[in-house]
Parts: C-alpha cells; sequence; structure tokens
C-alpha cells in the first residue's frame, strides 16, 4: 500500500522516535501495564503506523463501501441513505402484555420488531405442562399457538412491520404461527418481511437450547431456506448467530469465524438440497455481539464482511454480488452488564452501540441498564432506544461511511482477526467440519477455555470492570423493576384449555398424522408444520410429533 522508500524511513523515524521521546516519557512516568490487550487477549501495539499494514492491497482488501470485498460496508452510501433498523428485543409474560411494549416500543420511534420467548417456548413446550413449571414469562413472551400468535400482533400490520424472532430449534414451528397470524389479518406470506434466527449450530455450541439431534435439526433449517426461497422473498430464513457464542465466552475471532464456519456449513446443507445459491444466499442474515474493546469490535465487523465475500463468491462460486454480501444485526453485549451500579451500563451501551454503528451494522438492538437484574422497564428501554437515536441524529457519525477506514489500528486489527479467522476454519476442517467438531466438543472446549482466562483476570484485578472490581459502591441500586402481572400465568393456562377444547379436534389429528408421515420420509416439513399451525396445534403438540419421531439431543461430556 505504501512506497517501499517511504517505509524505511518511516522505520528508522519510528526506531528513532522509540530511542528518545518515547524512551524519556516513560522514564519520567511509567506505563500502566507491562503490556496491553483487548478484552479477547489481542495484544495492542503503542502505536500503529503505515508499517503495521504494509502488506495490504487498498482495492484487494479494504476497497470501497458498496463493493467488493465490502470491508467499507456493503452500501455505497452508507448511512447516509438510511439509518440502521432500530430493533428492541422485547418479551415478556402473556402475549397482551408484550403486544403493550410493542406498541409503546413504535410510538417512541422504534423501527423494527424482535421478539424475545419465554424458555418453555425455546424448549418446544406449551406453557401448561409440568417441564415449564416456574418459567413462564421470565425471559420472554409465551407463546404456545397460533391464538397467542394472533395476539401477540393484534393492532400490529404485520403487512408493513418489519419481525425478527429469536427462536431455534422450534423456529419452523413459531414461523408457522407468524405467518397464519399474518393470513388473519389478510396478509400474504410473500409480503411478510423480517428474520428468523433458525440457527441450530451455534445452541450445540453455545446457548444449549437444541431439541433434536444435529442431521434432523439440520434438515429443519434446510426446509425453511428452501421454503422461504420459494415463498417469502423478504424474509430471512436464518440469522447466523455469533451473539450467543460470545454471550457464552469466547473471544472476538472465535466469535466470527464458529459464526463463519456455522454460515458455511449451512450453505453446503442448501447446495446438497439442489438449491441455486443465488436463490438463497441474498437473504441469509447474521448476528454478532458488539461487546466493550470498542476498536475490536469495529475491525471484527468489517473482517466479517470481507471474509464471507471471499466466500461466497470464491468458494461456493455466487455469481449475483447480492449473495456475496453479509448483512448483519448486532446487539450490544448482554454479558458485559453489571447488576452493581446498574446506571454505568448506559455508558457502556452507548459505547457499544457507537462500536456496532461505525462497523457498518444494517441493525441495532441497545441492551437496558437493567437487565442484570430483571427484564427491562418501560424507563430503561427508553433510554436503550434514546441511546441509538442521540447516535443517529446529534453524534454525526452517520454522515461518512466507515469514518475509521484507513486508520492503521483498526485495518492492521482488521487484518488480524481475519488471519486468526482463517487460521480456526483450517483447525475445524483439521477435525472433521462443524458437526464433527460440535460432537468431538472442540467449539465449546475453546469458548470455555476463553470464558475462563478472561474471569481469572477480573478476579485477579488485572482487567477492570467499574463497580465491579474497581470503584465499588455499598449504595443499593436505585431504579425501577418491571412488574409482570401475577395473573398472566393463570390466563395464559385458561386460554391453552379453552383452545384445546374450542378447536377442531380431528382437524388437529389429520395434520399431526401427515407431518409424523412426512417427517419419516423426506418431504419439507414446512407446509406441513403450517398445516398443523393453521389447524389450532399447539406448540407441544408440534414438537411432540417430531420428538417422537427424531428424537432428543444429549449432549457429550467432554473431558
Amino acid at each position: 500500500m505504501f512506497d517501499a522508500e517511504l517505509l524505511d524511513a518511516l522505520d528508522a523515524a519510528r526506531r528513532r522516535w522509540e530511542d528518545t521521546t518515547l524512551r524519556q516519557a516513560v522514564e519520567r512516568r511509567a506505563e500502566r501495564a507491562a503490556t496491553f490487550t483487548t478484552i479477547s487477549g489481542r495484544p495492542v501495539r503503542r502505536v500503529y503506523t503505515p508499517l503495521d499494514v504494509a502488506g495490504s492491497d487498498y482495492l484487494r482488501d479494504v476497497g470501497l463501501p458498496g463493493e467488493y470485498p465490502y470491508t467499507r460496508g456493503v452500501h455505497a452510501t452508507g448511512y447516509r441513505g438510511k439509518l440502521w433498523t432500530m430493533r428492541m428485543f422485547a418479551g415478556f409474560g402473556t402475549a397482551e402484555e408484550t403486544n403493550a411494549r410493542y406498541r409503546y416500543l413504535l410510538e417512541q420511534g422504534n423501527t423494527g420488531l424482535s421478539v424475545a420467548f419465554d424458555l418453555p417456548t425455546l424448549m418446544g413446550y406449551d406453557t401448561d405442562v409440568p417441564e415449564a413449571l416456574g418459567e413462564f414469562g421470565k425471559c420472554g413472551v409465551a407463546v404456545s399457538s397460533l391464538r397467542d400468535m394472533e395476539i401477540l400482533f393484534d393492532g400490529i400490520p404485520l403487512g408493513e412491520v418489519s419481525t425478527s424472532m429469536t427462536i431455534n430449534g422450534p423456529a419452523a414451528i413459531l414461523w408457522a404461527f407468524y405467518i397464519a397470524a399474518a393470513e388473519k389479518q389478510g396478509v400474504s406470506m410473500d409480503r411478510l418481511r423480517g428474520t428468523l434466527q433458525n440457527d441450530i449450530l451455534k445452541e450445540y455450541q453455545a446457548q444449549k437450547e437444541y431439541l433434536f439431534p444435529p442431521e434432523p435439526s439440520m434438515r429443519l433449517v434446510t426446509d425453511t431456506i428452501a421454503f422461504g426461497s420459494e415463498h417469502l422473498p423478504e424474509w430471512n430464513t436464518i440469522s447466523i448467530s455469533g451473539y450467543h457464542i460470545r454471550e457464552a465466552g469466547s473471544t472476538a475471532a472465535q466469535e466470527l469465524a464458529f459464526t463463519l464456519a456455522n454460515g458455511m456449513e449451512y450453505v453446503r446443507w442448501a447446495l446438497r438440497r439442489g438449491l441455486d445459491i443465488d436463490a438463497f444466499a441474498p437473504r441469509l442474515s447474521f448476528f454478532f455481539n458488539v461487546h466493550n474493546d470498542f476498536f475490536e469490535e469495529i475491525a471484527k465487523l468489517r473482517a466479517a464482511r470481507r471474509i464471507w465475500a471471499r466466500a461466497m463468491r470464491e468458494t461456493f462460486g455466487a455469481h449475483n454480488p447480492r449473495s456475496w454480501l453479509m448483512r448483519f444485526h448486532t446487539q450490544t453485549a448482554g454479558v458485559s452488564l453489571t447488576a452493581q451500579q446498574p446506571e454505568n451500563n448506559i455508558v457502556r451501551v452507548a459505547l457499544q452501540a457507537l462500536a456496532a454503528v461505525l462497523g457498518g451494522a444494517q441493525s441495532l438492538h441497545t441492551n437496558s441498564m437493567d437487565e442484570a437484574l430483571a427484564l427491562p422497564s418501560e424507563q430503561a428501554v427508553t433510554i436503550a432506544l434514546r441511546t441509538q437515536q442521540i447516535i443517529a441524529h446529534e453524534s454525526g457519525v452517520a454522515n461518512s461511511v466507515d469514518p475509521l477506514g484507513g486508520s492503521y489500528l483498526v485495518e492492521a486489527m482488521t487484518d488480524a482477526i481475519e488471519d486468526e479467522a482463517y487460521a480456526i476454519f483450517r483447525r475445524i476442517d483439521e477435525l472433521g467440519g462443524v458437526l464433527a467438531c460440535i460432537e468431538n466438543g472442540y467449539f465449546q472446549q475453546a469458548i470455555a477455555d476463553a470464558a475462563a482466562r478472561f474471569q481469572r483476570e477480573v478476579e485477579a484485578g488485572e482487567r477492570t470492570i467499574v463497580g465491579v472490581n474497581a470503584y465499588p459502591s455499598a449504595e443499593p441500586p436505585r431504579i425501577p423493576i418491571l412488574a409482570m402481572d401475577p395473573a398472566g400465568y393463570e390466563r395464559q393456562v385458561a386460554r391453552l384449555t379453552d383452545l384445546r377444547a374450542t378447536r377442531d379436534g380431528e382437524a388437529v389429528r389429520r395434520a399431526l398424522a401427515a407431518l409424523e408421515t412426512a417427517a419419516r420420509g423426506t418431504d419439507n416439513l414446512m407446509p406441513f408444520i403450517l398445516d398443523a399451525a393453521r389447524a389450532y396445534a399447539t406448540l407441544g403438540e408440534i414438537t411432540g410429533v417430531l420428538r417422537e419421531v427424531f428424537g432428543v439431543y444429549t449432549e457429550q461430556t467432554v473431558i
């Protein structure tokens, strides 16, 4: 990127600076630590210069916004043309309570909806079964049937709003509920816009909310990709997620590499199904965590676009430039939030959100200050949304595309994270691929090792967490905490009881029998799941059929 004579002169100037100006400064006042690292443990140099990016080819590696390899962003105008979608993740208690929160968020300027489901729903159980006892509505909204989905979006025009649903093991079923609810509103599925997380591989690696063994689970994911490609052209049928990998304790480079390795595995399965890559790849999307280390996070997001573009064009042979684009949602790091001095979380979230924007996110959720204590209160979620709006309209960072592009530090760190990701890809291949690495525990062990290293650093005082291991306060938190309707559980159970008593029981039995037959064969299961949803079969009834056919997954113990 730079003339050799210039680099030689710069190298000499750097050596002179180290021997004089720097040495004198350090003699007057020692630096705060012997070494400086990112949160991931990546060494950070004292200063970055053109010498650190001397091997880069600008047009090959960095380029211009909206052009391959998209390091500087997938859109030529960045946020000058359209701001990112402000998509606040929300859900708690009953469908009625969450519907009220959605209406509030839309009134406050939220530009997309994102559904958080409760644990029984995530695990494919109806609210009223013993396995769900005590978990109703605690980490999201309870949705046990199409009737709940209808209430959840009552008064919200599904033909106009874009909806994201964070659901994985039973993703196809919740998607069917959503499609059927839209039909009840008179909205055909080809008009629906949104994203289904539907990333089962990261469940085995990090979040652990899986239902079935990997092979049939991958069949379900591939079925949704194929169905969406044919019937829902505006819907992203998978959001390949690094967020939960990072929340489990991975480094930034591990989050990036594991996520992209998973993405490539989904592509391979779709290709083996016989799908045309340019028919489905433009609707693949991603979801990344944005943690506290400002520049490392920006570099990670820039490297992600570059790696994915090269993989799609050069490895998988996609011809449509839209297939090369990595479009991603980001969420600020829940794991970074502290119960101690929760107001400090407002500052953490603001910095993380700024990094997401400078990294070129298409969509962003900002966590609320109280999430280490409870689900977000209305006051806290409003502050979190206002944080995005202030960044968008007051900071000026949305006026230029990739404003940190060309920074010696950011470009060098982007290159370094990319190199580490490729090294991880090679290791995954050596161990037999993504599914083999789930079974042999490679992903789980790597994440656990990174998490343990970080925790040791915190406990030793080598890494400062303000309000936790430094600057503590004896004052208890004094912020309002969300209180859910204590009668919500009884209402939900009563609704399920009424549903089973008033629906067409014979239609439900026929739909479930057809689904079982299809599951034992090779047909795409989405039409059968959708028929069961329309008949008001419950979530538990549908997953029960699939558990009977596919079995359940038990994770292997890794020693």
